[in-house]
């Protein structure tokens, strides 16, 4: 009988402990700060993998998404579930070309209104450009908040952080006004990092 209450007592303590475990909450390793941001500031080429999702007032969508950035180009690859409905969007300058497979390819000078069109909600592609890596848009004000900042009526929040060699850059991105909501989950990202001389 008292060797039975020891097992129940070593079963229960077990119990406390896993559900104790579970019950604390995994932050991120490191937080978003303005500290970091000077870090971001000498990123060249980067790209990263990950998945999206847009929800507006009469729509939502979810993407796997692979972003890549050149010195002035952008290329961004969007697709579904087992790569159904796969899209290119590439932009280069005031130039957007807009890619869906086999001879559905459309072009414009109007980037932000034209991709707009195409996913039925506003999505600032400009201003996105720096704020998946962390900056803000360089040529706009913009409002420090706890764990990101407001910019051009936009909250950018960065949920979870990750470290990549000497970098903190996002994992986890909420970019929010009254109309949408962007949410990003970065899986992995690849940094070509300024060469200092």
């Amino acid at each position: 009988m008292c060797c039975h209450n020891k097992k129940r007592a070593v079963v229960w303590l077990l119990v406390l402990i896993i559900s104790g475990c579970s019950s604390v909450p995994v932050g991120p390793e490191v937080e978003y700060s303005d500290k970091l941001r000077a870090q971001l500031q000498d990123l060249q080429d980067w790209s990263f993998e990950g998945r999206m999702g847009l929800v507006a007032k009469n729509d939502s969508w979810q993407a796997n998404i692979d972003w890549k950035h050149h010195l002035n180009t952008e290329e961004i690859r969007l697709a579904g579930p087992l790569g159904q409905g796969a899209t290119l969007i590439q932009l280069s300058g005031n130039m957007v070309k807009i890619d869906r497979g086999g001879d559905k390819v459309q072009t414009s000078t109007q980037p932000e209104a034209f991709i707009s069109q195409q996913l039925g909600v506003f999505v600032p592609i400009s201003s996105l450009r720096y704020w998946v890596i962390g900056l803000p848009e360089p040529t706009s004000a913009f409002i420090e908040m706890t764990a990101g900042f407001k910019q051009s009526g936009w909250l950018i929040e960065y949920k979870q952080m990750q470290r990549i060699d000497d970098h903190v850059v996002p994992r986890k991105i909420i970019v929010s006004n009254e109309r949408a909501k962007l949410k990003l989950m970065i899986d992995q990202w690849d940094l070509n990092v300024a060469k200092t001389k």
